[in-house]
């Protein structure tokens, strides 16, 4: 599959992470395709409240500077849109975790393409979304194996 210039990814946080907190090889070629404007990314200002609160998490073992690092590198590269309020009804599954239905909601109002995560409950929505022709849910080496030629920059 060749990745159309109209592709416009939702990330949720666990990806975000590996991406500008822990430049996880697994990323690399993702994070590289937006670094160099290759694929658009969007996010919503409950989505960053996330992310903040997550580089914060005592696991992950970074420091005020690494966070703030992380955070900055992020917003470089990511379009902030909000959903209207009221938002509009409309016909989405809802996730079985609460906390990740913002990401299905960003990716509809947004009118992304991908929602990539290595989130189970919102994978498990994949083939119901696809059906919805919504936009496709898929982990980011499933996305990068459709795409190949993101992989060589």
């Amino acid at each position: 599959m060749t990745v159309p210039a109209a592709v416009l990814l939702v990330l949720d946080t666990n990806v975000v992470l590996d991406w500008v907190a822990f430049d996880d090889a697994r990323v690399r070629p993702l994070a590289a395709a937006i670094e160099r404007g290759a694929l658009r990314t969007v996010t919503s200002t409950a989505c960053l409240q996330e992310l903040r609160r997550a580089l914060g998490y005592a696991q992950l073992k970074l420091d005020a500077p690494a966070q703030a690092r992380a955070y900055a590198r992020y917003l470089r590269h990511v379009t902030l849109f909000e959903i209207p309020e009221p938002a509009p009804s409309m016909n989405l599954p809802r996730c079985e975790d609460a906390d990740d239905q913002k990401f299905l909601e960003l990716a509809w109002h947004a009118r992304a393409s991908h929602l990539l995560t290595r989130d189970k409950a919102l994978l498990k929505l994949a083939r119901e979304l696809e059906r919805s022709a919504c936009f496709t849910v898929l982990a980011p080496d499933a996305f990068l194996r459709s795409a190949p030629e993101l992989a060589q920059g």
